[in-house]
């Protein structure tokens, strides 16, 4: 039988994707390197299609081509982009994002935010001058979101934003989520979640730090907007510029590394309300694939941080004995690129719990992503996340005498940490956000 022939009752195998760059069979097909990878969800697949024109400028240019020689003046209405997810009406849609709870899987939330975050950069940073080299936009760091009510995977979603402020090379874009509940019409109560993306701006031949087009605001809001970010960026320029700030060698280490010692040492009298932190660990690990690229042939930050938010809700379930509810997730550096083929490992631990109003208990989730390379025997940091979750009250309800244990460090470092999360932002504007979050759902 010839190996090539097919059985007659073999069940043929086909794509249930297609190129957002075909538009029938007939037609050329764009080489592979400008497809974006399948594995991405509806909302990342329709802001490619939204955005071809521009990559497709990659390939036809010559080697030579010369980078943007003028700098164009935009306002923020000329990038502001929304997309609608429409889950009333589409049922698959909606089973594309449900979690076992009836929610939006958050991890799926962060993915989307960030392909849009980077659709609306490209559109500031086009300079619709197809003779001229495009710039390569990476994704920097995000501002800490913080989730302020629920989001029912039943009701139409929104996701709309805009840039809010250009630095030399460097863009600042701010996302709004909404979800209108119960027929309220009121667009501030509507807001679900918010979020700032920094993108940086690289030559493309070169790899150097490339000049952005400018931003005018039009409005007394986009004004604001753009003095609050740059005094954002004046924080974050003073943060790099300074010392690492010194943790006193005082009572709060020796007291956290007297607790964790004592379950080192004298393990039978360690307090049965205490975990060591490193028992709370989970890890999880894989290859990256091209189907999970980007333009630039490198790994989405949307899905890093996807991968990373589920590991962390799974350390929270698994920590907490019930159902987490994720609050935010605080500021995020992308340390170094993630490219096709590494070896990628997340590791997660409970860094620290707060506990002092036992009705809304917080767990705090620290995970760590390192890119390993076997070959050379060396791992690097590639990204810290670090996100916040209570308890559900009607899973709390169901569980009498439902307690969260303190978690202590069993080495300096992992007191040093702890101290520099809790003197990050103050423990009663952590249960503030709480409380929205609590009276929103």
């Amino acid at each position: 039988m010839n190996s090539n022939s097919c059985p007659s009752n073999a069940i043929p195998v086909v794509s249930t994707l297609t190129s957002p760059f075909e538009k029938s069979p007939d037609e050329n097909r764009k080489p592979l390197s400008l497809w974006p990878g399948m594995y991405h969800s509806p909302v990342t697949n329709a802001l490619w299609e939204a955005r071809s024109s521009i990559f497709e400028r990659l390939l036809d240019l010559p080697s030579d081509a010369p980078p943007q020689s003028q700098l164009l003046t935009r306002t923020p209405s000329q990038s502001r982009t929304a997309i609608l997810y429409n889950f009333s009406s589409d049922y698959i849609l909606r089973e594309q994002y449900r979690d076992p709870w009836n929610e939006v899987r958050i991890g799926k939330l962060l993915e989307d935010l960030d392909a849009l975050a980077g659709t609306i950069s490209v559109k500031h940073c086009s300079d619709d001058d197809h003779m001229t080299r495009p710039l390569l936009l990476v994704t920097a760091s995000v501002d800490k979101m913080v989730l302020k009510k629920s989001i029912s995977v039943d009701v139409d979603l929104k996701i709309a934003g805009a840039v809010i402020w250009v630095g030399r090379s460097s863009i600042e874009i701010q996302l709004e989520v909404t979800q209108l509940t119960n027929g309220s019409t009121d667009t501030l109560e509507s807001v679900a979640l918010m979020a700032n993306f920094i993108f940086v701006a690289r030559d493309s031949k070169t790899g150097k730090a490339a000049p952005v087009n400018r931003l005018s605001p039009e409005t007394i809001e986009e004004t604001l907007l753009y003095k609050e970010a740059e005094a954002r960026n004046e924080l974050r320029k003073q943060k790099r510029g300074g010392d690492r700030k010194d943790i006193e060698n005082g009572d709060r280490l020796k007291a956290l590394l007297g607790e964790g010692r004592i379950f080192s040492d004298m393990p039978a009298l360690a307090d049965r309300d205490s975990i060591l932190l490193r028992d709370t660990r989970l890890e999880n690990s894989l290859i990256c694939q091209p189907q999970q690229r980007n333009i630039h042939g490198r790994i989405f930050g949307g899905f890093l941080m996807h991968r990373a938010f589920e590991l962390a809700f799974s350390t929270a379930y698994v920590f907490a004995g019930m159902m987490p509810c994720f609050l935010e997730v605080d500021h995020v550096d992308f340390l170094r690129p993630v490219d096709v083929g590494d070896f990628l490992r997340f590791k997660s631990c409970v860094l620290y719990t707060e506990y002092e109003n036992s009705d809304k208990p917080l767990i705090n989730i620290e995970v760590v992503a390192h890119v390993t390379k076997p070959e050379l025997r060396s791992s690097e940091v590639s990204n810290k996340f670090y996100f916040t979750f209570t308890v559900c009250t009607e899973a709390k309800a169901k569980s009498n005498g439902f307690k969260i244990r303190k978690v202590v460090p069993a080495t300096e470092e992992e007191a040093r940490t702890i101290l520099e999360r809790l003197d990050a932002e103050p423990v009663d504007k952590k249960y503030e956000r709480v409380d929205i979050y609590i009276n929103n759902c």
